[in-house]
């Protein structure tokens, strides 16, 4: 009793830790979600520069997903999970001296690096294996809800400092120290609570191998694995709605005059509470009611999907706001719930634990892939087809990916079903 008593609450001390690190992970990253126009003012950037920055860490952090699923299995957390908080740090004493432009570049590309490739497989890898197959929906709902809490906790205190300081240069430099100093101290942490990674000493034939031999095989695993291809399918999925949640502002802006008061209490309504609160309910959902979080995202898929098409073919022009909010926010709190719970699968279809971090790393790429070409794709489409009608037709390619998902997740279940 003592032991079990002692192994879960190391199990709770890890998750803790992993869940500040996501938390913080990404907020120099996304300095401009807080101080774009500082950045402006105060670093000298143009929209271009800025717009060029973000894009450029985006084709880092594409590669990066590439190359960590050879590193999230070679590498112990113990050692990646510090490394990639600690030079997250570094990378923001650095920005803190507002640097030349081309040394900007440099440093949005390590903080890719960072984040992306040596962090969140890892850090996904690691939450699955602290899990059961059972708790697998909690898990990554509560990593979630919790690494939203912490990311909106750390950016009002940015921005607490930032006012403090009188809103100058000064202020803007502080803040991007306190952004470096908190997954600093959390990387210290994190290597003295984290344990190393059991490291096999025999491949799944019984052959003894290196580790670097360990590592390449479980690479060629995940690769032919099938079920990893289709929860990576899936996430993408998923990720291919999420990505048109963003113009949901602008369309409420412009075709419900959504007043500015309103703006940025739907945003974080939007961005932190749905985030808060979908997480949790997910993964409650798929491990208690459901036992199954492939049944929770193909349920989840086809209603988000009906209610699409519903809300496009609503008469906006005469509806209310307030119904309008309620409408779009309530698909928000759905895709929210199945973006937790999109990696859960990975241990429903028995994705062998000794290539967890390949696996974790190929749903990363594959997944995260419409980040890359959705947002341009449904940008170009409302400069194209301005007003109303260039939503409806965002709202039903939304649709469509949502009834591809269900489409998927049951191909899913019966695939599981099959053995």
């Amino acid at each position: 009793m003592a032991a079990t008593k002692t192994a879960n609450s190391k199990k709770w001390i890890s998750f803790g830790t992993l869940l500040l690190g996501a938390g913080t992970i990404y907020k120099l990253g996304n300095l401009k979600d807080a101080f774009y126009v500082p950045m402006q003012e105060f670093m000298g950037l143009s929209h271009t520069q800025i717009g060029t920055a973000i894009s450029v860490a985006g084709l880092i952090s594409t590669f990066g997903f590439l190359a960590s699923i050879y590193l999230t299995d070679r590498i112990s957390k113990k050692i990646m999970i510090p490394m990639a908080l600690l030079g997250i740090c570094l990378c923001g004493v650095w920005l803190s001296t507002f640097p030349s432009y081309g040394m900007f570049l440099v440093i949005y590309c390590l903080l890719a690096v960072c984040a992306d490739m040596l962090y969140w497989p890892t850090m996904l890898k690691t939450v699955r294996l602290l899990g059961t197959e059972e708790e697998q929906g909690r898990m990554f709902g509560i990593m979630e809800a919790g690494r939203g809490l912490v990311d909106t906790i750390v950016a009002f205190g940015a921005l607490s400092i930032f006012a403090a300081m009188g809103s100058n240069a000064a202020g803007l430099r502080m803040a991007i120290l306190f952004y470096a100093a908190v997954p600093g101290v959390i990387g210290v942490i994190a290597y003295f609570l984290l344990d190393p990674d059991e490291k096999p000493a025999a491949n799944q034939e019984g052959k003894k191998v290196s580790a670097n031999q360990a590592a390449w095989e479980g690479v060629i695993s995940a690769l032919k694995n099938k079920n990893i291809w289709l929860v990576s399918l899936n996430i993408f999925m998923v990720y291919a709605v999420y990505c048109g949640l963003t113009y949901f502002i602008p369309f409420l802006e412009e075709v419900y005059a959504l007043p500015a008061a309103l703006v940025g209490a739907y945003g974080i309504i939007n961005q932190y509470g749905l985030k808060m609160l979908g997480g949790p309910i997910g993964g409650f959902i798929s491990d208690k009611v459901l036992h199954s979080a492939t049944r929770f995202l193909r349920i989840v898929f086809a209603i988000a999907g009906v209610a699409l098409v519903v809300f496009t073919f609503l008469p906006h022009g005469s509806m209310g706001v307030a119904l309008g909010m309620t409408f779009t926010l309530s698909i928000g709190a759905m895709v929210f719930s199945m973006r937790a719970i999109f990696f859960a699968p990975m241990d429903e279809v028995h994705v062998p634990r000794e290539i967890t971090g390949a696996a974790m790393s190929m749903g990363s790429f594959i997944g995260y892939l419409p980040g890359a070409f959705m947002y341009a794709i449904y940008g170009g489409i409302l400069d194209s087809m301005p007003g109303l009608q260039g939503y409806r037709v965002v709202f039903l390619i939304m649709a469509g990916f949502a009834v591809l998902g269900a489409l998927l997740s049951s191909y899913i279940l019966r695939h599981i079903r099959k053995g």
